[in-house]
């Protein structure tokens, strides 16, 4: 589903905002001349036929995945790139990362955490190319639970850049290359686990401002696909067993998230009714409810979208000792960290030297316990910015493609109804759009607003009610 084309200019939102999305010369030539500070004593896993899969033309590629049988359930092993190598303690890397924080994604230009010679180069798990990376190995059983794992500094070379709408496709064609060909099996086993946890996890439609070829805009509402839900299963996985070994040791940095409020599940509730779904609180797990969307669906793609006001007030809590209730991560049901994106998070670089060292019964080094609360501060900063810019392109690209069509009327659902404040929230089906509206209808019914305004300048759009 596309929401028209536009001409669009967002440098002036990277201006605003003090986006970053250029290095200086002292950065680049310190990336260009980067070594691997680990290549003594790496196990060598090339005999491990890893491949990656990401969206299409990625280059900055942080984990790499192979899955077998074995006795009474499956091997997982999942490599991810490993940049501590490449950025070394008091370096100018190293302090343009803790500025960055992470990678930030302009629709025409993302603002990386890295530089190219290392993101989209000697740190990327590119194919056919020897990399070093941290491996993890998990063992499940019949049930996809985990009876065994690992962590160590390897060196693995990747067979094929895989992308989702291909690996999509192959899978409908009964054509899954071998080393994937188990992921439905153990993608389906982790989220039947999530269940069992009571975990709340968003399948989120893909809404994104997407360039064409003629230079112009248009914002995209795309469905998740199966092979992103089963991918993702593989990372979740590996942020559990990451935040159960800094739970264990008492040291670490955890992604912390606190379950949702009853107001807010009331309110998540009469939204979903209104869309056609009859969800009750208390009668049926919001876990299982969410799981049970067909996010294919444009309802489905809806209340998916509205679960996200279920799961607010996500944090990091560095550890200094046993770990509390409230270092839970409610979306996965249990002890969360961040690993297995070190190319585009600050926090997994150093999280996973936390595990590592963990895992061999090191003290954790000091470059990297040392700066904890920095990280936290980091991450805490930039994934506000980040929230910020994206939705000011979204905003800014709304605005845009909306404007010819002021004084036109679109037919909506009313989400939810404000009578003291005069507003209400809709969803409209075409174009795809969840927003505000002026004037209250009662709730759950279908009614036809009116498209008042659309400025390019403050990027906003007005509907209101009666049209």
């Amino acid at each position: 589903m596309k929401l028209y084309a536009a001409a669009l200019n967002f440098r002036p939102i990277a201006e605003e905002y003090s986006v970053p999305t250029d290095f200086t010369a002292q950065v680049h030539e310190e990336a260009a001349n980067a070594q691997d500070r680990f290549a003594e004593g790496r196990v060598d896993r090339r005999d491990i036929e890893f491949v990656t899969i990401d969206p299409v033309g990625s280059m900055d590629l942080d984990q790499a995945v192979c899955i077998t049988k074995i006795d009474g359930g499956y091997r997982v092993f999942y490599a991810i790139a490993d940049v501590a190598a490449f950025v070394a303690p008091g370096s100018a890397l190293e302090a343009e990362s803790f500025k960055r924080g992470q990678t930030i994604y302009l629709p025409d230009e993302p603002a990386r955490l890295h530089p190219e010679e290392i993101s989209e180069g000697r740190a990327s798990l590119l194919p056919d190319v020897d990399r070093p990376a941290v491996l993890w190995t998990f063992d499940l059983d019949a049930n996809g639970e985990v009876t065994d794992s690992s962590v160590e500094r390897v060196v693995v070379r990747s067979r094929a850049r895989l992308d989702y709408d291909g690996v999509q496709a192959d899978l409908e064609a009964g054509r899954l290359h071998p080393s994937v060909s188990l992921l439905p099996d153990v993608g389906k086993l982790r989220q039947a686990s999530a269940l069992r946890r009571s975990a709340v996890n968003l399948r989120l439609p893909s809404q994104r401002v997407d360039r064409r070829d003629d230079g112009r805009y248009e914002l995209e509402l795309e469905p998740r696909l199966d092979v992103m839900e089963w991918n993702s299963e593989i990372s979740l996985l590996t942020g559990m067993v990451a935040g159960q070994m800094m739970a264990a040791a008492g040291i670490g940095v955890l992604r912390t998230l606190g379950p949702a409020m009853p107001k807010a599940l009331k309110e998540f509730a009469i939204e979903a009714q209104a869309l056609g779904f009859n969800f009750k609180p208390g009668r049926q797990p919001v876990g299982e409810f969410i799981a049970s969307l067909d996010v294919t669906t444009l309802p489905g793609m809806a209340v998916m979208r509205e679960a996200q006001k279920l799961l607010r007030g996500a944090d990091y809590d560095v550890l200094a000792g046993a770990p509390s209730k409230d270092d839970v991560h409610a979306g996965v049901g249990g002890f969360y960290a961040h690993v297995t994106a070190p190319l585009r998070r600050l926090v997994d670089r150093f999280a996973t030297e936390t595990c590592l060292a963990i895992a061999a019964g090191t003290p954790v080094p000091e470059w990297a316990s040392s700066r904890f609360d920095d990280i936290a501060e980091s991450m805490r900063r930039t994934t506000a910015l980040a929230s910020n810019v994206d939705r000011a392109c979204l905003r800014l690209t709304e605005a845009t493609v909306l404007t010819p069509y002021v004084g036109d009327t679109f037919p909506a659902i009313v989400l939810a109804s404000m009578p003291e404040q005069n507003k209400s929230r809709i969803f409209i089906s075409e174009p795809p759009m969840l927003c505000g509206c002026a004037g209250s209808p009662e709730e759950a019914i279908e009614v036809t607003v009116r498209l008042e305004d659309a400025d390019i300048e403050k990027r906003t759009v007005t509907f209101t009610w009666p049209a």
